[in-house]
C-alpha cells in the first residue's frame, strides 16, 4: 500500500482519541516505509547511495542496496511490532496503542505486497516464509482503498462536528 494511506488507515484506526493521538499514529504508520525506503530516497539525494529507477515500473530488487532490504526485515515484521509493543508496554506500565498504526501496516502489506516487489517478512526473524499478494499499485486495490478512505474520514469528520447527544437527567 502506498505510504500516505497507510498513516491515515493508521490514525483512523488507532489515533482518534485525540489531536496529539491522530498524528502520534499517522507517523507511525509510515514509519515500516520511512526507514526503510525513506533511508534509501535520502542516501540517494545526498549521493550517498545509488537511486533505483522506478521510470519504468518496479526495478529488480537486486538494484536496491541490501541495507534496504535488511530495514525492510526489521520494519516490516509482525514479530518486530510484537516485541517492541510489548517492551513499550511493560516499560509505560500501559499499552501504546497509536503503536498499533505499525501492526496494521504490516498487516495491510502482507496481502499488497507481490513477489515481484518486497514481499513482507512479517515473520522475520523466525521465519522467512512470506505471501505473494496483490500489487497494491493496481487499481484494483487503490480505487477501494481511496473510496473507503474518503468515506471513512467523510464519516468520522461529520462525527466530529456533531455534538454529543446526552439525556437530560430527571430532577427531583
Amino acid at each position: 500500500m502506498d505510504i500516505v494511506s497507510h498513516g491515515l488507515w493508521g490514525a483512523l484506526a488507532f489515533g482518534r482519541k485525540n489531536r496529539t493521538g491522530f498524528w502520534l499514529a499517522f507517523g507511525i504508520g509510515l514509519a515500516p516505509d520511512l526507514f526503510s525506503f525513506g533511508i534509501l530516497w535520502v542516501a540517494a539525494t545526498l549521493g550517498l547511495s545509488p537511486k533505483p529507477d522506478f521510470s519504468h515500473g518496479t526495478p529488480p530488487e537486486s538494484t536496491i542496496p541490501p541495507y534496504v532490504h535488511h530495514l525492510y526485515d526489521v520494519t516490516h515484521s509482525f514479530v518486530v511490532f510484537l516485541a517492541v509493543f510489548a517492551l513499550l508496554w511493560l516499560v509505560t506500565k500501559r499499552p501504546v496503542w497509536e503503536l498499533g498504526a505499525w501492526g496494521l501496516h504490516v498487516l495491510v502489506d502482507i496481502p499488497t505486497h507481490s513477489f515481484a516487489f518486497f514481499p513482507t517478512p512479517f515473520l522475520w526473524p523466525l521465519s522467512d516464509w512470506k505471501v505473494d499478494g496483490w500489487q497494491w499499485s493496481q487499481s484494483t486495490i487503490l480505487i477501494p482503498n481511496f473510496t473507503l478512505l474518503v468515506l471513512l474520514y467523510g464519516w468520522f469528520l461529520l462525527q466530529q462536528g456533531r455534538p454529543i447527544l446526552k439525556p437530560e437527567r430527571a430532577r427531583d
